[in-house]
């Protein structure tokens, strides 16, 4: 990514505030099915936020509970919306084909984000699996 940002500085940029203890990655198979049950509503399954098919557990993180801002991207890959950095549910969708390089590199950065907070808990199925 060429944003003019040093190496160190991109690191620090994309830490947390607050040390966070991740568990290693996992690479459980999640469908589509399942993802959407866990947009916060249910009381009997996390809350998960899959960004590039990697799924994020953002359970008890307040800002993604139903009413919240940024729980229209909760049970979804909201891949398009976080490369337009829109909180449209309309844009929660996916297919991030149609981004400028420079969006595609807004969503790396998100995913960067999201990988340095919150525990991935598996990876999407493919539509055809």
């Amino acid at each position: 990514m060429s944003d003019g940002i040093e190496p160190q500085q991109q690191k620090e940029r994309f830490a947390p505030k607050q040390a966070v203890d991740l568990a290693p990655p996992k690479d459980d198979a999640v469908s589509r099915e399942h993802l959407a049950m866990c947009d916060g509503t249910n009381a009997d399954y996390p809350t998960l936020v899959a960004i590039k098919g990697d799924v994020f557990d953002v359970s008890g993180k307040d800002t993604y509970a139903p009413g919240k801002q940024y729980n229209v991207f909760a049970g979804k890959e909201p891949n398009r919306a976080l490369g337009l950095s829109s909180l449209k549910p309309e844009d929660c969708i996916a297919d991030y084909s149609g981004l400028s390089e420079k969006e595609v590199g807004v969503l790396n950065d998100w995913h960067t984000f999201f990988s340095k907070r919150y525990n991935v808990v598996g990876r999407l199925q493919s539509e055809g699996d």
